[in-house]
């Protein structure tokens, strides 16, 4: 009897010891479960928060790329604005740049000079003669009283008398040219922003021969005769170079006298600034 229920507490102790090993495996399966449910909501967490991220790096990258164009856009603006060209009302026709740049050149003008310019192209004629004067050295020009130099209207005119450059009535040019028009080159060589005009210019008497057929004949072979001879004897360069011929008529004075013919027989000279280019250089040496 005693046997009987030592067995059957032995066997019910074996039975009790699976029920309580069955409990804890299907606990340790419930969180088992629970981690990996936990695991896979924080997966799809992390999967949609790296999609939100991404959507904000494109938007950033986006407004970058619309700030950077509108940063291109306003500097071309201001430089489109720059160069625009505008007509005051005395006819002068300027870019803004040119003109800031020029009211930097009247500050270091003559004071008076300044006060007296009534109109833009006042003020830029006071601009162009201060810096001219800065910059080309015309006074080895105007030794002779053959020629004269003169500063109008934003240009330098340089006219030199017929016998100074040509023979009579020819538009040869003679062996005292080479001094009068080395020194040209000089002063055209030195400052790359100016163009050069050449005007042949005659009396009032009529030439007609083998080689010329009249006074506009003349005029312009002399100009061009001089062109040549700055090109190619002096290295000027021929891009900077007009040859242009008046014939007779643009007389500085009357031609009933020999000393009147005399005077208005001439090649003129004149130095035509490039304005923007010129005040642009006339900035960078300052």
């Amino acid at each position: 009897m005693i046997i009987k229920k030592t067995a059957i507490a032995f066997i019910s102790c074996i039975i009790l010891a699976s029920c309580v090993s069955k409990k804890k495996y299907l606990a340790l399966e419930q969180e088992k479960g629970e981690v990996v449910n936990e695991l896979t909501k924080t997966k799809v967490e992390k999967e949609d928060l790296e999609a939100k991220f991404a959507k904000i790096e494109a938007r950033v990258e986006d407004y970058n790329t619309k700030i950077n164009s509108l940063v291109e856009d306003n500097d071309g603006l201001k430089l489109e604005n720059d160069s625009k060209m505008s007509i005051s009302a005395d006819g002068t026709i300027a870019s803004n740049i040119t003109k800031l740049q020029m009211r930097e050149t009247l500050a270091k003008a003559d004071p008076y000079k300044v006060s007296q310019a009534k109109t833009l192209k006042d003020s830029m004629n006071i601009a162009v003669e201060y810096s001219l004067n800065r910059v080309i050295d015309t006074s080895t020009l105007n030794e002779d009283e053959d020629i004269a130099v003169d500063i109008d209207d934003t240009v330098v005119m340089i006219s030199i008398s017929d016998k100074m450059l040509f023979r009579s009535g020819s538009y040869r040019l003679s062996s005292k040219a080479n001094g009068i028009l080395q020194k040209l080159a000089d002063v055209i060589n030195s400052e790359p922003s100016i163009d050069v005009m050449v005007e042949g210019h005659t009396d009032s008497r009529t030439i007609s021969n083998a080689r010329v057929s009249d006074n506009w004949d003349l005029s312009v072979l002399r100009a061009t005769s001089v062109i040549r001879k700055l090109q190619k004897d002096f290295g000027v360069s021929p891009e900077k170079l007009i040859a242009s011929g008046r014939s007779s008529y643009q007389p500085l004075t009357e031609n009933e006298t020999k000393e009147g013919r005399s005077r208005n027989r001439r090649t003129r000279i004149i130095l035509l600034p490039n304005i923007d280019k010129f005040f642009a250089l006339m900035a960078s040496t300052d």
